[in-house]
């Protein structure tokens, strides 16, 4: 995003000067920052409350034990590994939560665990058949391939319908391949 890029250079520029012009306009980007983040977050839970209408399920990550540290993202580059831990989830979450009640959808979330290692052809579950430089994961066991979020999108589609079918807590199980 060009935006959150703009704000991060800024910010670098005023912390390492460290005066105290600097810091005030530091908290006053801050709060900006804040406010831009939270109409992103509104404007998307209301958009995708009204493309998919009454009734709908919306799947999403519980990302609550999720650890965004260095050592889980050292296959990003820096500007990716600062976007995501930037990203107001939670409140994303929130938004789309409060908003569903409105046209009597619902909101579930899934366990995090193995949705973008797991094949949603033959599921078979392998880290390392998900690539990050290349955004591709590829089966090693059946051979299919396609953009790595769209497996995630994929499987939680796959958690949404065993979810439908009256698994009130489903999850991908331990066939899990290191």
């Amino acid at each position: 995003m060009i935006k959150r890029t703009s704000f991060l250079k800024v910010r670098a520029e005023l912390q390492s000067k460290g005066t105290k012009s600097a810091k005030r306009k530091l908290k006053a980007i801050s709060g900006r920052e804040n406010r831009w983040m939270t109409d992103v977050n509104h404007r998307l839970s209301k958009t995708l409350v009204n493309r998919y209408g009454r009734n709908t399920l919306f799947v999403i990550e519980d990302l609550t034990d999720v650890s965004f540290d260095d050592k889980n993202l050292n296959t990003w580059n820096k500007a990716q590994n600062c976007e995501l831990r930037s990203w107001a989830f939670y409140q994303l979450e929130q938004f789309l939560s409060y908003k569903v009640k409105e046209t009597d959808s619902f909101v579930l979330k899934v366990d995090a665990s193995y949705t973008s290692q797991r094949c949603p052809k033959c599921g078979r579950i392998h880290k390392l058949n998900r690539h990050h430089d290349i955004h591709e994961y590829i089966c090693d066991a059946c051979g299919y391939h396609s953009n790595d979020d769209r497996i995630g999108a994929m499987n939680l589609y796959e958690l949404g319908t065993m979810y439908v079918s009256g698994d009130t807590n489903p999850r991908f199980g331990s066939r899990k391949i290191d």
